[in-house]
């Protein structure tokens, strides 16, 4: 049986695209609340947008011993 991704909610999908196009307008901060630096790296507003979306706590397939 192969592998499917799996699929994720609208709300979800809607928030990274609000992080990106923060990324892109330059209003992207870093930090808790903001209160940092701007974000220059186009992989970290990735890891922030996926942060905040809750998608990087998705479970992982445990390790065959």
């Amino acid at each position: 049986m192969p592998a499917t991704k799996p699929k994720t909610k609208s709300g979800k999908k809607r928030k990274v695209k609000k992080v990106m196009e923060e990324f892109k307008d330059g209003s992207l901060k870093s930090g808790k609340d903001g209160k940092g630096g701007k974000v220059k790296s186009r992989k970290q507003a990735i890891a922030i947008a996926l942060s905040e979306s809750g998608q990087s706590r998705r479970k992982k397939p445990a390790k065959k011993k």
